[in-house]
């Protein structure tokens, strides 16, 4: 049985004569003419003599058989699909012909009935109206280049399609007009969407696949002036949870906060702005805790990983302001769970800072992320909300401050391009793949006596960096100079992240 190293690629043609259901079925897929008059076919330990024939009778030709893994064929035949599936320009010219051509008749049945053409494989093509091809293919593109943001934005005279990879927004393809609301209207069918309530916001979700690989979408849309925004996000399952050494946090401080989740009780905040990675940092540190020995629950908007589905006993509350599940109110439930540790997805309002404040004062480790630049602004932060300085300083224990910064592409090292062109990895940008930049404040007698009276932002720093916190300014500058990023990228994501 040969290897994956032993066969370079698929052929293509096969691709256009075999649908990719069948080919997976059957797994089997073309390598192309060998030395003789057969035509070579990787073949799986799935395919039965019944699919092998029919193969052989449509393609009229004699095969010889290469026996691969069912996991090497497999992965063989995602990826040639993947290289001959149709770009979005070929597509987008295709759906644009037919919705001119239904636009100029007596309904829009023809249009409803291929929205909601039942979700497939993004690979398979194989009967599917061109407006739907569409979408797969600006999903199947975002997937490919590792975005997580998907916008469509619609302007006077295009719609425009952004895609947002490694935290930094491109400039956007521009497609057609005409196309804007089959685009739309397609989008909120797979999140089961009222395609029909264009004037209100909504929000939607669904999944994907993309061969064997699952692609988890949250979708919004939006009235604007020229039409229904949309932003897919998506989130891809295969890759699972990121660790804190996959998020590049140092040894010594991962030390100190894992040590804090160990608590029995307190607040532990994670603060920056959004997209800074504040959930997948918290959601590291409770893989870490002992689960089975402890109830773990939260109340999160929106759920982004599904960690029962991976085998993590944690209990997760989305958030439904429609049915009166806010912040506040799903806290005041969980407290009535017997939980032992708590993650609350954000505190925003005075009420969920004091029912977290109360948690943590009633034996409750208490998990939640701020909005703020850095470490010490959280303590003003709370302040602002209404919690009283004393209780601040009673029950926080310690806030970590996070940035994701781009590090440079290893591959044409960070310059963007390669001797034949641009380079294929970064897609000319110069960086690939992100790490965290981290600041971690732990709260000390000395500062706890500063918060109870009030003291200034100022004045806290200065303690907290007496203390031992190492200020993100510094954590970039380290990064800089192991070569593994820019000055101007750490100062973007700084002070304008």
């Amino acid at each position: 049985m040969m290897g994956t190293s032993d066969v370079v690629e698929g052929d293509t043609g096969f691709c256009a004569r075999v649908p990719v259901e069948f080919a997976r079925e059957h797994q089997v897929i073309g390598l192309g003419m060998g030395e003789g008059t057969a035509y070579r076919v990787a073949v799986g330990p799935g395919c039965r003599p019944a699919g092998w024939w029919n193969l052989g009778s449509h393609l009229g030709s004699d095969l010889e058989r290469v026996e691969l893994s069912a996991e090497a064929v497999l992965a063989l035949i995602d990826r040639t699909y993947s290289r001959v599936q149709g770009d979005v320009d070929a597509a987008v010219v295709r759906a644009t012909s037919r919705v001119n051509a239904i636009a100029v008749g007596a309904s829009d049945e023809d249009l409803d009935r291929v929205l909601r053409e039942a979700d497939r494989d993004l690979l398979a093509t194989d009967g599917k109206a061109p407006v739907v091809q569409v979408v797969d293919q600006l999903l199947l593109s975002a997937v490919r280049r590792g975005a997580s943001d998907l916008h469509l934005q619609p302007m006077d005279q295009e719609i425009r399609m952004r895609l947002r990879v490694d935290g930094v927004l491109d400039g956007g393809k521009p497609l057609p007009a005409a196309l804007a609301t089959a685009l739309v209207s397609r989008i909120k069918v797979i999140g089961r969407m009222d395609v029909a309530e264009r004037m209100i916001p909504q929000d939607g979700r669904a999944s994907v696949r993309l061969g064997d690989q699952t692609v988890d979408l949250r979708i919004s849309t939006i009235p604007t002036a020229f039409g229904e925004r949309v932003v897919v996000r998506l989130l891809d399952t295969a890759r699972g949870l990121i660790d804190l050494d996959g998020l590049g946090m140092p040894a010594a401080i991962q030390t100190t906060f894992l040590g804090a989740a160990q608590r029995a009780s307190g607040i532990i905040l994670v603060t920056g702005p959004t997209g800074s990675g504040k959930s997948t940092t918290i959601y590291a540190a409770l893989r870490r805790l002992q689960v089975t020995e402890r109830n773990i629950m939260t109340i999160e908007d929106p759920i982004e990983y599904e960690l029962s589905a991976m085998g993590i006993p944690i209990s997760q509350t989305q958030v439904n302001t429609r049915k009166g599940v806010t912040f506040a109110t799903g806290l005041r439930h969980l407290l009535r769970q017997d939980p032992d540790v708590i993650l609350v997805g954000e505190i925003r309002d005075q009420e969920t800072a004091r029912l977290a404040i109360q948690a943590s004062l009633t034996g409750h480790l208490v998990f939640s992320t701020l909005h703020t630049n850095d470490a010490v602004a959280a303590v003003a932060r709370l302040l602002d909300l209404g919690v009283e300085p004393y209780l601040v300083a009673s029950t926080l224990t310690h806030v970590l401050a996070q940035r994701l910064v781009r590090t440079l592409c290893a591959v044409c090292s960070g310059s963007g391009h390669m001797p034949g062109g641009p380079c294929p990895t970064c897609g000319a940008t110069g960086f690939h793949g992100r790490l965290g930049l981290f600041e971690l404040m732990s709260v000390t007698e000395p500062m706890r006596a500063l918060m109870g009276r009030g003291a200034s932002q100022v004045e806290l720093r200065a303690a907290a960096i007496f203390a031992g916190m190492q200020p993100l300014d510094s954590a970039g500058a380290a990064m800089v100079a192991s070569g593994r990023t820019t000055q101007s990228e750490v100062d973007r994501v700084i002070h304008h992240g």
